[in-house]
């Protein structure tokens, strides 16, 4: 090799695998955005001198690179446009070609002979470094709770549905929420609760529908689902902290891993390459890789959990809540339960992390929803989904309750409910539980009135109810809240007054009951009430009786009794001492006799 060569001649041959940023300018001649090569990048370096030859091959080679080399491959390859009749070259170059770069060129590159007729069918080739580019900003899709978007140097703001977010966005998500992105060539992107999004590139290449869209997950969990590329310079690339995810469509996961799980990539269609300096893999459908370390290649490919089998004896999906539960999985940490829109995957209406094989969902818009169940494995590696499609009508609001109120007592074994009527309503449902939930309704009846007795008498403990209107056709509403109810077997306390004494009679009062209820009480003087004095029902809270001429204790109890006939338990009996032998005669004044609790 010395041969023909200068003494101490010196020659540098390098490889770069650098990547260019497409500039936001349609010209495209400034070097503004380009990330060049550093000095360690530039491989392999070889120098010669009259000692003989010395190869220095500085570190890593670019095997991590492939996807970034790939684009400078593309800005050499040609997008191919197939004439339409009518098409001219000048129509052409206006519509994708950058300003600086003339019909006549791509007339050349092309070798037209006929610039002025080109016969439909006839395939032209566009070089990718001459095609306008443009940029295309992100589309707000869909938000879930508090998600702040900035960009540098300004404040940050609240998501809103509809926004445009420009190159350079940041994109926060909080606890419970979630944001949807659009791109140009309509990839959506589901950005996960506690999670980071940087927008380092969106551009288009005019109007040819390829798109260049190059994301930074700093932190969290996205999901996304690419459309098809359509052209050669398509590109999307998802970096996280150890590794970048590049693909050309398909449905896959990124974690940028956290809480001691690794970051992971996991593929649920299409295939996904992932690498960094030091390595990288293909992934393929139902698989995912790890990658622990930006020191390190992508752990070899894994399989993903198996979906969870959801137990269909224990799926309740409307009305509302909904209850869902599944099949444990082996070697499982935990589950990741997701609603979403069933025309749109990528809009996320609920979600929870759960250690449970069940699920209780109070709310979610109306509307056809999909239910996802999946496993997540030690490793943080989330697996395949169980899919369930449902509707949930919007349907008719609660209704308001109006008894039993909140947290009350009864010394009631079938207590009655009530609730207002709600416009359009012809029926009504209620339940009741033991627990929240209602994953088993101990009662669950369907009425055409607005109250209703419960049909089974209830042991004394903790229960729960509520209830749901039914329209015209017969569908029923969203249920109301979980109210807390008590049933004592504790005779009920009548409030029974100081009995009044007066002219040869006796007044017994006691505490008023509901609206329409009525009265039953008895006095005896045994306490057993097997022969009582006064047996009598009122409509009234008082009795008058004849003043007994013998002296003594009587006992006095006291029965409510609703107005559809239900006779609740009697009251605890109540003494009365009566002075021995006393006769009232007329004008005889009146007296409070004692009234001594048993």
């Amino acid at each position: 090799m010395k041969r023909g060569l200068p003494d101490n001649a010196l020659f540098i041959v390098v490889m770069t695998y650098g990547d260019t940023a497409v500039p936001h300018g349609e010209g495209g001649a400034s070097n503004a955005g380009r990330r060049f090569p550093r000095r360690k990048d530039l491989l392999p370096m070889m120098s010669f001198n009259r000692g003989g030859l010395r190869l220095t091959v500085l570190l890593q080679i670019a095997l991590a690179t492939l996807p970034l080399s790939c684009s400078a491959a593309a800005s050499a390859q040609d997008w191919n446009y197939r004439v339409r009749p009518g098409d001219t070259l000048w129509d052409l170059g206006t519509r994708y070609l950058k300003p600086t770069v003339s019909w006549e060129e791509l007339r050349n590159h092309n070798a037209v002979a006929n610039p002025y007729r080109l016969p439909p069918g006839q395939v032209l080739r566009f070089p990718i470094a001459w095609l306008r580019v443009e940029p295309a900003p992100a589309r707000v899709v869909a938000v879930r709770g508090q998600v702040d978007v900035g960009t540098d140097g300004q404040p940050s703001a609240a998501a809103r549905e509809g926004m445009r977010l420009p190159i350079g966005s940041h994109i926060r998500t909080g606890a419970d929420a979630s944001i949807t992105l659009a791109f140009a060539d309509d990839s959506r992107l589901l950005l996960r609760e506690h999670s980071e999004l940087r927008l380092d590139q969106l551009s288009s290449y005019g109007a040819t529908g390829m798109v260049d869209t190059r994301l930074r997950l700093q932190r969290g969990r996205s999901g996304s689902r690419v459309t098809p590329a359509q052209g050669p310079a398509s590109r999307y690339m998802i970096t996280a902290p150890t590794a970048t995810s590049s693909v050309r469509g398909t449905v896959f996961r990124v974690s940028a891993g956290q809480d001691g799980d690794p970051a992971a990539t996991e593929v649920v269609e299409g295939r996904v390459q992932v690498g960094n300096r030091h390595g990288q893999r293909m992934v393929a459908p139902g698989q995912a890789s790890l990658s622990a370390s930006a020191g390190h290649a992508p752990a070899a490919v894994q399989p993903l959990p198996p979906a969870p089998e959801l137990d269909a004896a224990r799926l309740r999906l409307a009305p509302l809540p909904l209850l869902a539960a599944w099949q444990p999985v082996p070697q499982a940490r935990g589950y990741r339960v997701e609603v979403v829109r069933a025309d749109a995957p990528e809009v996320l209406l609920f979600a929870r992390d759960t250690t449970d094989s069940s699920i209780h969902i109070d709310d979610l818009p109306g509307g056809q929803l999909r239910l996802l169940v999946r496993a997540v494995a030690a490793d943080g590696v989330e697996g395949h989904d169980s899919a369930h499609d449902f509707e949930v009508p919007d349907g008719l609001p609660p209704p308001l309750t109006t008894a039993p109120v909140h947290g009350q007592t009864l010394a009631q074994a079938q207590p009655r409910f009530a609730w207002a009527q709600v416009p359009g309503a012809t029926a009504s449902v209620l339940q009741i539980a033991r627990e929240p939930a209602f994953r088993q309704p101990l009662v669950e009846r369907r009425t055409d009135a607005t109250r209703l007795r419960s049909p089974v008498a209830l042991a004394p403990g903790d229960y729960y109810w509520r209830v749901a209107s039914v329209d015209a056709q017969g569908r029923s509403g969203r249920f109301g809240q979980a109210l807390p109810l008590r049933v004592s077997d504790a005779p009920p306390d009548s409030g029974l007054q100081p009995a009044q004494a007066g002219r040869g009679q006796l007044t017994l009062r006691w505490q008023p009951g509901a609206d329409g209820q009525r009265y039953r009480v008895q006095v005896d003087r045994r306490g057993d009430f097997s022969a009582p004095l006064l047996d009598r029902e009122t409509r009234v809270p008082e009795v008058v009786m004849k003043q007994p001429w013998r002296g003594g204790t009587l006992h006095v109890r006291v029965q409510y009794i609703d107005d559809d006939g239900y006779a609740g338990p009697f009251s605890s009996a109540q003494q009365i001492r009566l002075p021995c032998k006393l006769c009232y005669g007329a004008g005889a004044g009146a007296g409070a006799l004692m009234l001594l609790a048993l």
